[in-house]
């Protein structure tokens, strides 16, 4: 590669930031892949693998920036097994990762406790756990915080615990509280854990189990720890403080000692932690403080944490392979400027950048690899170190074996010698072969006595088996009445489990050892029958029977060490069967114990459930009472109100009427529903005391209303529905003080209040005006009808309307046309947004009917709301009269036989029936239906244009009245049609009687008196001008003939106020009778539209 001289600054400052970028961003993606693969949603532990590359992401970052950069991101309240496996991870960054770790986590506390109380409120199972684990964590934080002189992992020498505590007694006390609140946390997330094990009876070789388990390794090394301080803490203080203040502090230990002793017990029995975790043995009672020198005899725990092969790494790809060119590949340069320099942008790279990229690259790679290599060179010293260890124990036993071996040869030898010398002794031989068959068959008789032992095993674990199905059967009977008793039954439950499991795999491999040794005996008779054929064969030939006496003497060595092993073998089983027995019997006992204990606790418990069943049946009756002694008050208070003056004036309605009286029936029903659910069940009176109270306020409500009922009825049928009234208030009073008694309460009878109801909803039906009585079966096909008919009436109007303009074409020209035209186009399009009111509201009507009408149809929807089917079929009405009304009066302004102002009230009294269809449409609808959204609209275009027709009229109005038209005869002629209509309200107000019109009769002169209204109105303002007019021409010849003396002071002040065209006030109007169910309007006569029958 070609050599630079000078190198630009520019390119020396690049550099490198581009290697520290790139080592960044591959240090930022290896510690996201380990964090999500360590902190995910599978139940199974955390790899340690991981754990340790995000621990050494830490120091080598010196701190927890990156891993909380992406913890936050975690979905944790979305998964309770995320968050469990975060707080182990987050565990062991603290414990081993950099000093600055605890820092970085004390800006996140917030985050840690929001995760724990998000789990503590929900009822899941790894949700609990999470809650304990995160109080564990917090409190550890803030304990280091506090104490930085011991470091996370909790290891520091005694010297530094003396430093820690000082010589101030209440430093030493209050460290010693600390460190008892810290251990409390650690035990009461493995207590939690074993619970939920015992619970779900796990194994420790389950996935699930060793979930829950992975984090307790941490619990017990932060256990041992804390247990070493408290004990020397403990010492300190009772040297300096005297034993009965510190009386507290020891109890606490006690209990922490026996549950960390019980943990460590139960912990080391599990295969998971064993091949894991080397856990220390506490003593069998805790040391005493109250005497100096057991300080001496106190051990320290210590936890090992056995060097095991490091699990198989998973490839990734720890360098981006094709991201630049390789070193290999000179650049090709043409510019010298450009080899020299660079680019001009300094977007390429040369060729020592790229090789420093890629030594490092290596480096980082043979930094793996080599601790790659570090780490299985420790874990061949560690198997070498134990073959070794093992091969010394096999060569020590080898010589042991060979010394015996050396020793039998030389009694052989000298057996031999002897053989040899009584060759030709037959008894000789034969004893011994009857030696070798005694031998035979006591091993066959060890044999036997084997085999009984195993049945006697097998039927002791049967009758064990048959003991523990009673024991977990008398346990379930007790298991229903407290959680406590379900607990300790699941916990005995465990026990036994395992008691049985630990049986069975003894038993197990004991049957194994008696068929190899069966096999063992088998073979070993083969061999000695063939060494009785040697022996025979040794008679023949001497040489032949030295050679078969050494291989028989050997063959008989073999055979006695294994029948001694085996013996011993036997020896020890029939010792652990002793002790399975012995701990059986003692759980037993125990379990004897509890279930006594426990039957006691439930007839505790039984004794006092009666006394609150007791205590609920006289709080029951009391709330009746109550209830009972506030409903007199309040059918007393309308009881009296029957009498009372001041009512008198209070009327009602019989339809309102009828309406209370069918809801206090129905309350009755409820009320006697309620009385015999009470009577069945005294315990609840809930349905009782709800329905009595609503039965009272009804019955309450039903006799005022029947009362000011009776105010407009006629003489006859107001007296009987007063009796009525005051027979229903009695027996009402009657029925609720029958129910303040509890002797009186079983004779109760709710029904008698049924009969005066009854006959006040039949007067109240009575009284109801015949006039308005529709059949029920008729209102749906007139709401039908009605649309019908108001469809058709606006079709009719928009041709009529149409036609008109033709011949006003043809009829006029000039500014009548034009005005005719705007009037009539306006109508026209107020014509068309009717139109599409009407299709909306008979959209809504149809989606409001089945919605609400459910199984029934939709005469009887119709027929059920009766009242909003009148309003609806009212609206329509006034809706196609409406219309019809405006056609006529634009054909009479069009003729120029009608008056404008007749135009202006139909677009008001349409725009008043349209708010009122409105209206009735939206009483039932839904308010996010999308058709009363529309209608809404259509209503808002209705005004629109109505509004346009008021608008175009009086503009026509006027531009006519200013060519002049106005002050011809027509003027006169409307000044005394004003005068006459005038005379004829005066006379029409005297003789105010409507009862013989109908409605449309109704609206039909409301809107002629509009009409006449308005003429009146405009031909007032007409003679103000015509006034102002005459007055200052009067004024203008006064001052021209007269003198200035002659003329009054006050008079010049007149002339300015009588030219104005201003309204008069209200007062100034005409004399009009005043209407109770609409109000004109000041301005234009218009009215607020009013619901009928609602």
């Amino acid at each position: 590669m070609n050599s630079i001289k000078n190198v630009p600054a520019r390119v020396l400052s690049r550099r490198p930031g581009h290697s520290l970028e790139a080592e960044r961003e591959q240090f930022d993606k290896t510690q996201a892949i380990s964090i999500s693969k360590a902190i995910n949603t599978q139940e199974a532990p955390v790899k340690e693998k991981h754990a340790r590359r995000i621990i050494l992401g830490t120091h080598h970052e010196k701190g927890a920036f990156t891993f909380w950069s992406y913890a936050i991101g975690l979905p944790l309240p979305s998964s309770s097994i995320l968050s469990w496996k975060f707080c182990h991870v987050l565990h062991k960054v603290l414990r081993d990762g950099h000093p600055n770790v605890l820092h970085d986590c004390q800006r996140y506390r917030s985050n840690i406790r929001e995760i724990g109380d998000l789990w503590g409120h929900l009822h899941d199972r790894y949700g609990q756990l999470v809650n304990i684990y995160t109080k564990l964590l917090l409190t550890k934080i803030s304990f280091h915080l506090k104490h930085p002189e011991f470091p996370a992992g909790l290891e520091v020498t005694d010297e530094v615990l003396e430093k820690a505590a000082g010589t101030d007694v209440n430093n030493i006390f209050q460290l010693t509280v600390e460190m008892f609140d810290y251990m409390d946390g650690e035990l009461k997330l493995s207590e939690s854990v074993f619970r939920q094990l015992n619970t779900a009876i796990a194994v420790s070789q389950m996935s699930s189990g060793q979930c829950r388990l992975a984090p307790l390794i941490q619990v017990i090394q932060d256990c041992s720890h804390l247990y070493h301080y408290t004990v020397k803490l403990m010492f300190k203080l009772h040297s300096c403080l005297p034993a009965d203040t510190l009386q507290g502090h020891r109890d606490r230990f006690h209990e922490q000692f026996h549950s960390l002793r019980n943990f460590f017990r139960r912990a080391s029995d599990m295969l998971y932690f064993k091949r894991l975790i080397q856990i220390p043995r506490l003593p069998e009672g805790p040391p005493n403080f109250l005497r100096a020198s057991a300080l001496a005899e106190h051990i320290k725990p210590v936890v090992v944490i056995p060097e095991e092969a490091p699990e198989d790494e998973e490839p990734e790809s720890l360098i981006e392979i094709g991201t630049g060119p390789p070193a290999a590949e000179p650049a090709v340069v043409a510019d010298l400027f450009e080899q020299t320099f660079g680019p001009p942008n300094g977007s390429m790279k040369d060729d020592r950048d790229l090789q420093m990229e890629t030594l490092k690259r290596e480096v980082e790679t043979l930094r793996t690899e080599l601790d790659k290599i570090q780490l299985e060179a420790q874990r061949y010293m560690a198997q070498l170190k134990g073959q070794v260890n093992a091969l010394e124990a096999e060569l020590e036993e080898q010589r042991k074996q060979k010394q015996k071996a050396l020793v039998d040869n030389e009694q052989l030898r000298h057996e031999v010698a002897r053989l040899r010398a009584a060759q030709l002794e037959g008894e000789r031989d034969r004893g011994l072969r009857e030696e070798a068959e005694k031998k035979a068959s006591a091993t066959e008789a060890r044999y036997s006595k084997l085999k009984e032992k195993h049945s006697e095993l097998i039927n002791t674990h049967a009758e064990l088996l048959r003991k523990n199905a009673d024991t977990a059967k008398q346990l379930t009977v007790t298991q229903q009445s407290q959680e406590e008793v379900a607990r300790v039954k699941e916990q005995l439950a465990f026990q036994v489990e395992q008691v049985k499991r630990e049986s069975e795999m003894k038993l197990e491999e004991q049957s194994d050892q008696l068929e190899k040794l069966k096999r063992e005996l088998e073979a070993k008779a083969g061999e000695l029958v063939r060494a009785q054929e040697a022996l025979s064969r040794a008679e023949q030939s001497g040489l032949e029977l030295s050679s078969r006496l050494d291989a028989l003497s050997a063959e008989k060595d073999t055979l006695s060490s294994v029948v001694r092993q085996r013996q011993a073998e036997l020896v020890a089983a029939q010792s652990l069967a002793r002790e399975k027995e012995a701990a059986l019997s003692w759980e037993q006992q125990r379990s004897s114990r509890e279930r006594d204990e426990l039957q006691g606790r439930l007839a505790d418990k039984e004794s006092q459930e009666e006394g609150l069943q007791h205590r609920l049946l006289d709080e029951q009756f009391a709330m009746l009472r109550g209830t009972a002694a506030e409903a007199e008050r309040i059918l007393q208070d309308a009881v009296g109100k029957l009498d009372d003056p001041l009512h008198l004036r209070c009327t009602s309605s019989p339809d309102y009427l009828v309406s209370r009286a069918q809801a206090a029936l129905d309350a009755v029903s409820a009320l006697e529903k309620g009385h015999a659910q009470y009577l069945t069940s005294t315990a609840d009176a809930s349905a009782l005391v709800a329905a009595l109270t609503r039965f009272s306020h009804l019955a309450a409500d039903t006799i005022v209303h029947g009362s000011a009922t009776s105010h407009l009825a006629p003489t006859d049928p107001a007296d009987r529905l007063m009796d009525t009234c005051r027979e229903c208030g009695a027996r009402a009073l009657e029925l609720v003080g029958q129910l303040q008694d509890q002797r009186a309460l079983l004779q109760a009878q709710p029904g008698l209040v049924r009969i005066p109801l009854q006959g006040i909803l039949q007067l109240g039906q009575e009284l109801k005006p015949k006039s308005l009585d529709v059949r029920q079966e008729e209102l749906g096909a007139m709401v039908d009808k009605e649309m019908a008919a108001t469809s058709a009436a606006i079709e009719d109007a928009v041709r009529r309307i149409e036609d008109m303009m033709n011949q006003a074409r043809h009829a006029s020209s000039g500014v009548k046309l034009e005005v005719n035209e705007r009037i009539l186009n306006s109508c026209t399009d107020l014509m068309k947004a009717i139109r599409l009111l009407v299709t909306a509201s008979t959209s809504l009507q149809k989606e409001i009917v089945e919605s609400g009408r459910g199984a029934a149809t939709q005469q009887e929807f119709y027929a059920k709301n009766s009242r909003w089917t009148e309003g609806l079929i009212s609206a329509s009405k006034a809706v196609g009269w409406g219309a019809t009304q405006l056609v006529e009066s634009a054909d009479k302004v069009v003729l120029h036989t009608g008056k404008y102002e007749e135009l202006i009230v139909c677009s008001h009294e349409i725009a008043a029936s349209t708010a009122q269809l409105v209206a009735a449409s939206k009483v039932k609808a839904d308010k996010h239906s999308p058709h009363l959204s529309r209608l809404q609209e259509c209503s808002r275009a209705v005004n629109e244009m109505a509004a346009s027709v008021v608008a175009s009229t009086r503009s026509g109005q006027e531009q006519i009245e200013d060519r002049g038209e106005c002050w011809g005869p027509g003027a006169a002629a409307g000044l005394g049609a004003g005068a006459q209509m005038l005379t004829h309200s005066s006379l029409a107000a005297d003789t105010m009687d409507f009862s013989g019109l109908s409605l449309i009769k109704l609206k039909k002169q409301e809107m002629e008196t509009q009409v006449r209204v308005l003429e009146l109105e405009k031909t007032l303002e007409v003679e103000r001008v015509r006034l102002g007019e005459l007055r200052k021409q009067h004024y203008m010849l006064a001052g021209a003939v007269g003198t200035p003396g002659e003329e009054e002071p006050g008079r010049p002040s007149a002339a300015p106020r009588g030219g104005t065209s201003k309204k008069p006030p209200l007062a100034q109007k005409p004399s009009v009778a005043p209407r109770q169910d609409h109000q004109l309007d000041k301005k234009d006569g218009s009215h607020a539209a009013q619901l009928v029958n609602y």
